[in-house]
């Protein structure tokens, strides 16, 4: 957990969606410590908060330690793990910050580096819309297959009608009747409530 947390902090960037598309990946993929459900569970309670990365990076930490907490009690491990996870995860950023403070100004005036930042924010974009591919495929469709170089397909009999009539409805409310985030939100969880209940 440390590890691969502490490689995250030093190699990722571009943000918050760009770190948690690396990390969704691997710790459903790569490492087995979520279902694909649950990475798409932990994303939603953390972005009913300022700042969701560090909530679902220690949400992250926490589920990895309790599945593989061994000889401890699994409580006490995930706690461990949902420390160590915010530890590694802000400890080399703050290195990154102070050493290359002084240098900033310099960096800005260089033309080169400037185009290869721009192409790395194109990037970035594209690491963003793969994450929300990801989330989407995980939410509609309770089964997908893997078809080798990473690419999954939906299994299209997995195809949940209700996740999938919510996302098109809310689509629907959002970009045809240009309701805001808000009261889509609302009639999006009492719609599913509803059809729960069914």
């Amino acid at each position: 957990i440390g590890g691969f947390f502490s490689l995250m902090a030093v190699v990722t960037f571009g943000g918050a969606y760009a770190v948690l598309a690396y990390v969704a990946q691997a710790a459903v993929t790569s490492f087995g410590w979520l279902s694909p459900g649950q990475m798409v569970d932990g994303l939603g309670l953390a972005e009913t908060t300022p700042g969701p990365l560090i909530l679902v990076l220690q949400f992250v930490g926490f589920a990895a330690a309790y599945r593989h907490a061994g000889a401890i009690n699994p409580l006490l491990a995930g706690s461990l793990g949902s420390a160590l996870t915010l530890w590694v995860t802000f400890v080399p950023c703050f290195f990154w910050i102070f050493l290359g403070a002084p240098y900033i100004e310099q960096l800005r005036q260089n033309k080169a580096l400037a185009a290869a930042l721009g192409a790395i924010t194109a990037a970035v974009v594209g690491v963003i819309m793969n994450l929300a591919l990801w989330f989407a495929l995980h939410v509609v469709f309770g089964k997908v297959a893997s078809v080798g170089w990473g690419v999954e397909v939906p299994v299209l009999p997995s195809l949940d009608w209700r996740a999938a009539l919510l996302s098109a409805a809310a689509m629907v409310a959002m970009f045809r009747l240009k309701l805001g985030m808000l009261p889509t939100l609302a009639g999006a969880a009492l719609a599913g409530l509803a059809l729960q209940a069914l």
